[in-house]
């Protein structure tokens, strides 16, 4: 039996809990997919859902066979999500996108564009979102060029990009990497070759509510921090420091108070400086502990997601 043609495009698309999104989707990819003339493969990582997103892409793989669905065992997150898409992936190229429909797929023939012009990542990024709050756009950029800052990866997008493309090398390369906490966008930014951004305006949500909850903003953020940053570590020391010369400084005004036969008014004052260097402390052991459980969590070797199961899976060999 000869193998399957190796498709130039593969779209790859994490999915929690859009089993109302993804038919509509489908066909849009076609409809995009069919005037570029190139052959594809779309490639949906269920992240464990609660509801029945992966019957939709089994159904769906059952009448398209471009389509390969896979679910994985546990709810990994979306980025453990894109992994597994990747490590899929037999395209040339591959693009990344969201299942919720937000990012419009009309938008992919752009990508491919800049892409055969010569660049190896390109970045879809953000000019404008439908219907998102004021306070969760500044939250983002902010985000995004405090990570910027930090970390020294001037390839990241200060309006952010979770929609990009990356040719075979950039995808050979991140499948290499074994990191587990990690955030994939700040991998590819760090990853460098050619790097090039074009502006889309994301759309509203299609259907269901968005699974991207505050706590796994939150640990993305801890993610990408600890995870290519050393600034943290810096300004410990540099607190450090500062709190010694502080108290230095404060010795000094006690002995010159007690050679003056002055006493110094301690109670409340020692309490105050007590509390506040505690608390300095605390917040020190706990950025040196993020360090340490991810050099733990690195350090055991488990993967960085299990799949439960496969569906229309035609990868060559």
């Amino acid at each position: 039996m000869s193998n399957p043609v190796v498709p130039v495009i593969s779209l790859v698309i994490p999915a929690f809990n859009e089993a109302g999104n993804l038919a509509a989707l489908h066909g849009r990819l076609v409809a995009v997919m069919a005037a570029s003339g190139l052959d594809w493969e779309w490639i949906v990582v269920d992240d464990h859902s609660a509801d029945g997103t992966y019957a939709v892409i089994a159904d769906l793989a059952a009448r398209d066979p471009r389509i390969t669905g896979i679910r994985l065992a546990r709810n990994s997150g979306s980025h453990a999500a894109i992994l597994c898409g990747l490590a899929t992936a037999r395209g040339e190229a591959a693009i990344v996108l969201a299942g919720d429909g937000q990012d419009p797929p009309e938008e992919i023939p752009r990508l491919i564009a800049a892409w055969r012009a010569g660049a190896a990542v390109v970045w879809a990024e953000r000019q404008s979102v439908s219907a998102r709050a004021w306070h969760e756009r500044v939250a983002s950029r902010t985000f995004n060029a405090t990570l910027r800052r930090l970390s020294g990866l001037a390839n990241l997008r200060r309006a952010g990009s979770d929609f990009f493309l990356v040719a075979r090398p950039v995808i050979e390369v991140v499948n290499a990497l074994g990191e587990r906490n990690t955030n994939v966008m700040a991998l590819v930014a760090w990853v460098g070759f050619d790097q090039v951004a074009v502006a889309y305006d994301r759309d509203s949500r299609a259907a269901g509510n968005s699974g991207w909850t505050l706590r796994k903003k939150v640990r993305l953020a801890l993610d990408s921090i600890f995870g290519f940053s050393l600034r943290p570590l810096q300004a410990i020391s540099g607190l450090g420091f500062l709190i010694a010369a502080l108290g230095f400084v404060y010795a000094a005004i006690v002995i010159v108070h007690a050679l003056a036969g002055r006493s110094v008014e301690g109670w409340s004052s020692l309490m105050v400086v007590i509390l506040i260097l505690g608390g300095v402390q605390m917040v020190m052991l706990g950025i040196l502990g993020e360090y340490v459980w991810r050099a733990l969590d690195e350090s055991r070797g488990r993967p960085r997601y299990v799949i439960e199961r496969r569906t229309g899976d035609r990868r060559v060999g």
